[in-house]
């Protein structure tokens, strides 16, 4: 607890406060792109304290909330069929498909098993030769390498009954839409420090030099948080009388130097590139990123379970007209801006993923009261 009190300590809190305070002459809009970075700031209560010129706004940084309705349709539609144990993180059974969501497929009798790894998966289905294990692989580039090496196992060791529902995303695409669209109006990003850790951060190198826009890479507790506010708005003020607002003499910085590198982890990466491969991919409330997600490459097209079961390519969804979930993950409108906030959406009746996953916005916002 030493090391991660040292980050939540009041008065170098206060005191980096003081020295934004000092730093920052205008308003700047920052976005959070990490799910956990916004609970981190609305637990903490952190962006009321900020300087009243820094607006902070919240990214599609939640691999839960992302996961396209289709997919949760499909999960569903496999988790209800008698051959299949299906394996999830828990945090994805409270999300609402079409009609139902996996925790009611459960109480039916369907076999839904939590795993906190995909090797849990995997013994899952040694155990079971009997059956076909499906495992909802979600998230961002975190959670690819592991998912990458249980293929990789599952091939090497025959495991014939073993699929994968693959949903994963990429943050350096979701920046680059972020930065296209006419309604989202943002200064600077706060990149996910856990995601750098895997991937590094030369992939936001051509997006800072194409857009002119800085990207700090940044922890998740207060005094990271606040170190990565203070790097961003250093660049976007030492910019701010040229040409365009969006200016800064920046680039790529890293205030998350204790575990992040300009390269990450090479050998993640490559087993991620062995095993995937990018495709375009549907986020939830946003639409199609182009290339924006991970697929199984042709050689492990045995454990997608999506062409093992065919039959759910056919399954038609239906999101809530009441939703507004998409400009949440957009920055665009704050969760307790949503009419249904805490009234017909709540973590117990929720309309969209983020209110009940651990990352998102809306639960945040729900579970530490911020309703105006």
């Amino acid at each position: 607890m030493k090391y991660i009190n040292e980050y939540r300590d009041a008065d170098l809190t206060q005191k980096l406060l003081a020295d934004l305070q000092r730093t920052v002459t205008r308003t700047w809009t920052l976005m959070e792109v990490c799910g956990g970075q916004t609970h981190s700031i609305v637990r903490s209560g952190l962006d009321r304290m900020l300087p009243a010129e820094i607006n902070l706004v919240h990214g599609p940084g939640c691999p839960v909330c992302v996961t396209p309705l289709a997919l949760v349709d499909k999960a569903i539609a496999l988790a209800s069929r008698p051959e299949v144990i299906f394996a999830s993180y828990g945090d994805m059974l409270r999300v609402p498909g079409s009609t139902r969501d996996l925790f009611a497929v459960k109480a039916a009798g369907g076999d839904i098993r939590i795993v906190y790894s995909p090797l849990d998966a995997l013994k899952i289905a040694k155990d079971n030769p009997d059956k076909i294990v499906v495992f909802f692989a979600i998230g961002f580039e975190t959670t690819a390498p592991a998912n990458a090496m249980a293929v990789v196992q599952a091939k090497a060791q025959g495991i014939q009954n073993f699929a994968m529902l693959v949903s994963h995303v990429t943050v350096p695409a979701a920046i680059n839409a972020l930065m296209q669209s006419p309604d989202v109006m943002v200064d600077g990003f706060l990149a996910a420090g856990h995601v750098c850790t895997v991937m590094g951060y030369w992939e936001y190198e051509p997006l800072t030099e194409m857009y002119n826009t800085p990207i700090v890479v940044t922890g998740f507790e207060p005094v990271d948080i606040l170190h990565g506010i203070m790097e961003c708005v250093r660049m976007l003020e030492a910019g701010k009388g040229e040409a365009s607002p969006r200016c800064a003499s920046r680039g790529v910085r890293n205030a998350y130097a204790r575990s992040v590198t300009r390269d990450g982890n090479r050998a993640a990466q490559a087993v991620i590139q062995k095993v995937f491969e990018i495709c375009d991919r549907a986020w939830r409330g946003i639409g199609i990123i182009p290339q924006s997600g991970y697929r199984l490459r042709e050689e492990f097209a045995f454990y997608d379970a999506e062409k093992r079961f065919p039959e759910v390519q056919t399954i038609e969804t239906k999101e809530s007209p009441l939703c507004i979930s998409g400009q949440v993950l957009l920055g665009v409108k704050k969760p307790n801006q949503c009419p249904a906030f805490g009234k017909e959406c709540t973590p117990q009746n929720p309309l969209g993923a983020t209110m009940v996953s651990a990352e998102g916005a809306c639960a945040a916002y729900y579970r530490y009261g911020r309703y105006g």
